[in-house]
């Protein structure tokens, strides 16, 4: 029995650091360098202004090319300055049509359909300009972005900058409204602790930018194009940094079953990414690096969900053998997870139904979100994910 109760607190261990530990580690240390002025960041040349490339990787988006042009023109950048490329490759309703007439916007489309990454790794080859910053179709930008991320260029150790990735909050937010723009919320503040610390791990597909000399061909069946380009770039020796006031902002899935679809896809890919940034692993080799990657995303897509199903069989073991309604430590904790799974339970009654209490939907968004993994863990074991988007439907 003493083994399994030393199981059950490294499995608790495992849980607590990964979803909450490691982000009040990261305060903390935070917090001490600052008192200490340990990390200054450098100075910011405000005149830095190079010519930059707005890169749109797009397949069958008709219905933004409307809003998203409107957007980019409006962004606070010199107009000059701003070169606006779209390829379309695959697209069969007309999106590359409709971009035509369009100042400094320039549109290379193939009848064929290779997948996102297919799509950027020939359309970089067009890309003249010292910085690329890359946007989906189906977002908006904040009006400062571009001039936002440029500015943190200035610095030469910066080699690639992530924005933030904003998700339209309603009143009457269904599950995945809720869930999903919760979740942002934290991860814009651990990205922010990470990039004070040393680099943050990993952009948003939503809205990135790197050096343009950095950029290296993607194999052509990767999943997660902005996870891998961004990590390899800090693979090389720059940071990657995180302005939260450069968004993109977009509505959430439409439902729960739309936001697993894509999530799913996702797992998939952040373990075909931990597989092929193994290297990453070495702490010797990359230190913080390392130890910032392992804490905030390798073990969310590997250890942590696996943990979380072995808690549940140790702790009613543990529970029963002193008495599961004698309410002990073990009984109290098993009792709790019951509780939390009860409660994912009700937000999946409650998913497609308006209402205020929203931290109803949080065990429910976390439950969907450890179930992606293990879809996407089996998904990937039998290489059935296809590199090309099956695109989640959006709410309104």
């Amino acid at each position: 029995m003493e083994i399994l109760k030393i199981i059950f607190w490294t499995l608790l261990f495992i849980i607590v650091y990964t979803y909450i530990g490691y982000g009040i580690l990261l305060y903390f240390i935070i917090k001490i360098r600052r008192i200490f002025n340990i990390g200054k960041k450098a100075d910011i040349d405000p005149h830095y202004e190079p010519e930059v490339t707005l890169f749109i990787a797009a397949y069958n988006e008709k219905d933004y090319v409307a809003a998203k042009m409107k957007n980019s023109l409006e962004l606070e950048y010199p107009k000059e300055k701003l070169n606006i490329v779209w390829v379309t490759d695959g697209s069969d309703d007309g999106t590359q049509n409709l971009l035509e007439g369009y100042p400094n916007t320039t549109v290379h489309h193939l009848d064929a359909r290779n997948g996102k990454i297919g799509a950027m790794n020939r359309g970089m080859d067009f890309v003249k300009t010292p910085i690329v910053i890359f946007s989906d179709a189906n977002t908006n930008l904040g009006k400062e972005s571009i001039r936002r991320i440029v500015n943190l260029f200035a610095n030469k150790k910066v080699g690639c900058v992530s924005g933030e990735k904003r998700i339209v909050n309603k009143e009457s937010d269904v599950a995945s409204g809720a869930g999903e723009g919760l979740y942002w919320k934290y991860e814009s503040a651990l990205k922010k602790w990470d990039a004070e610390l040393y680099s943050v791990v990993g952009a948003a597909g939503e809205l990135f930018a790197i050096r343009t000399e950095l950029y290296r061909h993607v194999e052509k069946d990767t999943l997660l194009d902005d996870f891998i380009i961004s990590l390899r770039v800090a693979q090389d020796g720059y940071i990657i940094q995180y302005d939260p006031e450069a968004y993109a902002i977009e509505t959430a899935s439409a439902n729960v079953k739309e936001e697993l679809k894509r999530k799913v896809r996702i797992s998939a890919g952040g373990i075909q990414s931990v597989v092929r940034l193994r290297s990453l692993l070495n702490v010797f080799k990359y230190g913080t690096l390392s130890f910032q990657y392992i804490s905030h995303r390798v073990l969310r897509w590997t250890l942590t969900p696996l943990c979380l199903v072995l808690l549940i069989p140790v702790s009613f073991v543990l529970a029963y053998n002193e008495g599961i309604f004698e309410f002990g430590l073990y009984a109290i904790l098993f009792w709790l997870q019951l509780l939390f799974y009860c409660a994912a339970l009700l937000g999946w009654f409650l998913e497609n139904r308006s209402t205020r209490i929203k931290i109803l939907f949080v065990p429910y968004y976390f439950f969907i979100m450890n179930l992606s993994v293990v879809l996407g863990f089996f998904r990937y074991m039998k290489k059935s994910q296809s590199v090309n988007w099956e695109r989640a439907k959006r709410a309104q």
